[in-house]
């Protein structure tokens, strides 16, 4: 399954983030005015910085340190898949935002699968999907894997106007369906699922490695346009 479409099938059975409006969210020892889901630092050199980590650099232990050890760790996979090696936390502050986060470590198929064969226990997520949680012998090594993408869903819903506002004109707009449309934002390493019947998304990665969530999604496209 490529990159783009696991993380967005998989993400979504797990995440139901409160994005609060401004005030709402406030917590002692928080700045509600900065880490929020649009200040998006660039470095020049197609690395960027969000939430004060650095997508392809930042490693599990980084984000531990900036969000808190209150991550769970596991393996979630469909079926006669290898899965993806994933973070995810029930509840950050993002500035005034309040959100559950998952974060997709960058680990191989090869150490995965060693990892699955050496986990504890697997609980459906949903019909066809599995988490698998990791023998405590693997906890310590993940610290030291790089996150490959962050993904954040606000329970509020957001019309392609308020992301607008918030992130710019987006550099190519993608319909996926009827009710679906990506926004693509390459310079930031940013997509945004907006969903006419569901939850919105977010996804940020490295702008250099934005080929990843871009490629898959237009060969789904060029797969559903019509034959001329």
């Amino acid at each position: 399954m490529k990159f783009a479409l696991s993380i967005v099938a998989l993400i979504l059975v797990v995440l139901i983030v409160p994005f609060l409006l401004p005030g709402v969210g406030k917590q002692d020892g928080v700045d509600p005015n900065s880490n929020l889901p649009w200040q998006i630092e660039l470095d020049g050199q197609g690395g960027s910085t969000v939430f004060g980590l650095k997508p392809g650099l930042s490693t599990l232990g980084d984000v531990r340190r900036k969000l808190g050890n209150e991550v769970e760790v596991a393996i979630v996979a469909e079926p006669d898949e290898i899965g993806l090696l994933e973070g995810y936390y029930a509840q950050v502050p993002l500035g005034f935002v309040l959100a559950k986060v998952v974060v997709t470590l960058d680990a191989s198929g090869e150490l995965i699968s060693a990892m699955r064969d050496r986990a504890l226990r697997a609980k459906h997520m949903e019909s066809t999907t599995r988490k698998i949680t990791l023998h405590p012998d693997d906890f310590v090594a993940v610290d030291n894997l790089p996150v490959k993408a962050i993904s954040v869903i606000p329970s509020v819903n957001l019309d392609e106007t308020a992301v607008t506002q918030r992130f710019g004109v987006p550099g190519e707009r993608l319909v996926v369906s009827e009710k679906v449309v990506h926004l693509l934002y390459p310079d930031k390493g940013l997509d945004v699922v907006v969903d006419g019947d569901g939850k919105e998304l977010l996804q940020y990665v490295a702008p250099r490695s934005f080929a990843m969530l871009r490629d898959p999604l237009k060969a789904v496209a060029g797969e559903k346009a019509p034959a001329q």
